[in-house]
């Protein structure tokens, strides 16, 4: 089941009929309290989800739901006729895992939930299902994470991370010492190619710098290439 919140009448009918049409169960809501009763009653496969909306705009449920542990993992993708850099990147950063301007194309916003829900499904199977707390860990340096519990400690302090940012640094420690370019890691982590808005990276690696303190030292540059983590600090 995909749920589609979009207050455009239009907008709603237009994606329910291209979802519908490709075989997929589709609900949409035109006002977020429609979409909170419906919560309540069922979690979807995937959201989609306007930025800006009467009662709450879409920001501001996109962080409930990840401040939520029942929806955390919940996949979102943003739609908004806000394209601009700085407005895909609060959406990114605030936890969506993909970001369409508006107007978009039919068979570009199904490749794209596909992709997401690829990428859900893949994540999934190689989480552990019952790991007991102090299994398998990533270190460097400073900076500790414990996927079992989704947990990132520097220098024993634990770090909030978004989970653009958890993902990324995932990525980072588990291949500590590989150099990876931006254009890897937006695969990697969003699971598409952004057309060259290989920016979204730098933005991402600036938060976890400062977020990890000194430890986001451990965070190399690598000149021509991207980034990687480095050994010992």
């Amino acid at each position: 089941m995909i749920y589609l919140l979009d207050d455009e009448y239009g907008i709603r009918n237009f994606v329910l009929y291209a979802l519908q049409s490709c075989g997929m169960d589709a609900e949409g809501f035109e006002l977020p309290s429609q979409f909170w009763a419906a919560m309540d009653r069922q979690i979807p496969d995937l959201l989609l989800l306007d930025v800006m909306l009467p009662e709450e705009d879409g920001i501001s449920i996109l962080r409930r739901l990840r401040s939520n542990e029942q929806t955390r993992r919940l996949p979102v993708i943003m739609l908004s006729a806000k394209g601009s850099e700085p407005d895909k990147v609060e959406g990114l950063d605030s936890g969506a895992d993909d970001y369409i301007a508006k107007p978009f194309g039919t068979m570009e916003l199904i490749s794209r939930i596909k992709a997401v829900l690829r990428r859900t499904e893949r994540d999934e199977l190689e989480r552990p299902e019952h790991m007991l707390e102090g299994g398998t860990s990533y270190r460097a340096g400073g900076i500790t994470m414990i996927p079992a519990n989704h947990e990132v400690y520097a220098d024993g302090v634990e770090v909030a991370l978004t989970l653009k940012e958890y993902d990324l640094l995932q990525v980072l420690l588990k291949n500590k010492g590989q150099a990876f370019s931006r254009d890897t890691l937006l695969k990697m982590v969003w699971g598409y190619d952004f057309s060259g808005e290989s920016r979204t990276v730098d933005v991402h690696i600036r938060t976890l710098r400062s977020k990890l303190g000194e430890c986001g030292d451990m965070i190399e540059t690598i000149r021509g290439v991207g980034y990687k983590i480095g050994g010992s600090r």
